[in-house]
């Protein structure tokens, strides 16, 4: 039977996600809905990256897709994850307003402490866009990951199992969902690391 206990965030960790936020809190009390791999998922990152693109020019130093929907095969929430980086994230001013101006996107969170980065959001398509600064760690990391999960069917359904079993449980906020995933992501980008070739 499926683990349908509520998992939360701890205080510490909820205070922090309160804090972070811009605008309306918003409490998911309920289950993550995960949907099988759809092939319009790439179709709608290369349309936002786009149009993305478009609107901030040499701003965007990069645009990848990430998260779940990037990998074919793998269950996901029907949302497109984009990272963007920019020459300094902490600088909204050179982006942000033309988002969500011309292209819609709504700010969600600004984390000041965590590379600086900034999420925001589009209702449609289900967009949520990840800034970060050139050189950012965190910008490898996601993508290092997205690549040997679709190189490794072998860690991509261990990663999806995880997320299965995960998705069974009520959280109050989706963040409950991210952290709980950590464990598992960390174990498989130790492999991914450990079976890149040296550069020595």
């Amino acid at each position: 039977m499926a683990d349908c206990t509520v998992f939360n965030l701890s205080p510490d960790r909820e205070a922090a996600l309160l804090a972070a936020t811009v605008g309306p809190t918003e409490e998911l009390n309920s289950r993550v809905t995960l949907v099988a791999y759809s092939p319009e998922w790439s179709i709608e990152f290369r349309n936002s990256k786009e149009r993305l693109q478009t609107e901030l020019g040499p701003v965007a130093l990069l645009i990848e897709h990430v998260g779940s929907t990037s990998v074919p095969g793998l269950s996901a929430k029907p949302i497109i994850d984009v990272v963007l980086v920019v020459r300094d994230s902490a600088n909204e001013a050179s982006y942000v307003p033309a988002l969500q101006r011309r292209l819609g996107y709504e700010l969600r969170f600004r984390e000041p402490d965590w590379y600086e980065h900034r999420m925001l959001r589009l209702a449609r398509p289900r967009v949520h866009l990840h800034v970060f600064s050139a050189g950012c760690e965190e910008v490898m990391r996601m993508i290092s990951f997205r690549d040997h999960l679709r190189e490794h069917p072998e860690d991509r359904l261990l990663y999806e199992c995880a997320k299965i079993e995960l998705a069974s449980r009520t959280c109050k906020y989706m963040q409950a969902y991210a952290d709980a995933k950590t464990d598992v992501i960390s174990s498989i980008l130790s492999r991914a690391n450990a079976s890149r070739p040296s550069t020595q």
